[in-house]
């Protein structure tokens, strides 16, 4: 029994390298892709509609995904998910350009969904129920650390060796993945059988679930703030004059935040529950977007994006475990993926209305904007007493 749980345990930290792998090239990517298209001009609307494509493929696809990874398993979708990140990294050094942005943007979104499904099902099945929030949270802690990494890297890559070598770096990276993925001596836990028809009642049902449907709800929230701070922060940090590495630094505080409250998880657990979590997630998040515009300078940034992610990093942990928790048998997979495309169809609407406002009027009424919206969903989550 004990040899069992100490195989189970090593796999598990083994996939959250691969996921360190592969969450590092997606946030690089995004931090490559956004000042390449800005170094040749483009506008805050255009970045917008290149960081859209991220999720676009993911909004159309995660339910699909999360269905396939609950009948098929697991290894598959992650192997794939991790062919298609290497794909869409290596097309801009193959095809500088405008239309290469265009074309690896949607590819390292869809092939980072189809490989953070999959891994976020596996890492459920680790251990049970009794140790289901421990694998969420170390499973988010290897997503802070490439969360820190992938920013980082990006940016000092682009100021040292150039736009190119920068997508070719991140280009190799998955290639340890698909490689790991390949053995089969990796051993993944077993699909959990359905009983019958798992998917009755189709999305719908899921969604007039009630305290799904909540989680659904506020997880897009967040995600938006999250998606809009990896979005903006280039745009604004050009704006003021910073360079691409502090560009990065910043990025990456805000990752190095969410490393530092995962690993508090723990403690975070036992004093409060997932909607006290979730309901500060919102009201700190909110404020910090409200004073951002106010900020000139990278020390001011780095401790309002540092602040940030304390805010935003609490919460995926407690997402995925309500989600695990009442996902009906069998469909975890699907439940994850309904989270997912809900989230990515934020990503997608979010950057083009963002964007072109940003565009007209400025960065600041936008953070102004999402801020006043966010602390207010906070306020009545609230008062709300329970997810």
């Amino acid at each position: 029994m004990r040899l069992a749980e100490d195989r189970a345990t090593r796999t598990l930290l083994l996939l959250i390298l691969l996921g360190i792998a592969n969450h590092s090239v997606l946030g690089g990517s995004r931090v490559i892709v956004s000042l390449d298209a800005l170094s040749m001009g483009a506008s805050p609307f255009t970045v917008g509609v290149l960081m859209s494509l991220y999720a676009l493929l993911p909004m159309l696809l995660s339910v699909a995904a999360g269905r396939v990874s609950d009948r098929i398993g697991t290894r598959w979708p992650m192997r794939v998910g991790s062919a298609l990140i290497a794909v869409g990294a290596i097309l801009p050094v193959a095809f500088p350009g405008f239309p290469a942005l265009f074309a690896s943007a949607p590819l390292v979104g869809l092939g980072f969904m189809a490989f953070q499904l999959a891994a976020q099902t596996a890492a459920g099945e680790f251990g049970g129920l009794a140790r289901r929030a421990r694998n969420f949270t170390l499973l988010s802690i290897g997503f802070s650390v490439s969360g820190f990494l992938g920013p980082l890297v990006a940016g000092f890559a682009i100021d040292h060796f150039g736009f190119r070598a920068a997508f070719a770096l991140f280009a190799l990276v998955p290639v340890i993945p698909m490689v790991v993925l390949a053995n089969r001596r990796f051993e993944l836990p077993a699909r959990t059988p359905t009983g019958g028809d798992g998917h009755h009642g189709g999305v719908l049902a899921l969604l007039r679930h009630r305290t799904l449907r909540k989680v659904f709800a506020v997880n897009a929230l967040l995600s938006m703030a999250w998606d809009l701070h990896s979005i903006f922060v280039p745009i604004y940090g050009e704006r003021i004059g910073l360079s691409a590495s502090e560009i990065g630094v910043v990025l990456s505080s805000f990752a190095a935040a969410t490393f530092v409250v995962r690993f508090s998880m723990g403690k975070i657990a036992r004093r409060l529950t997932e909607h006290q979590v979730l309901t500060g997630s919102l009201l700190l998040a909110g404020a910090v977007f409200v004073v951002y515009p106010l900020s000139t300078n990278v020390l001011g940034l780095l401790a309002l994006s540092f602040t940030l992610g304390l805010g935003l990093g609490s919460s995926q942990p407690m997402v995925l475990s309500l989600l695990h928790a009442h996902a009906p048998p069998g469909r975890v997979g699907e439940a994850a993926g309904v989270r997912l495309s809900l989230v990515n169809m934020m990503s997608v609407g979010v950057p083009l209305a963002l964007g072109a406002v940003g565009a007209s009027i400025g960065i600041g009424p936008v953070f102004w904007s999402v801020g006043t919206c966010l602390m207010t969903c906070g306020f009545v989550t609230r008062r709300s007493g329970r997810l």
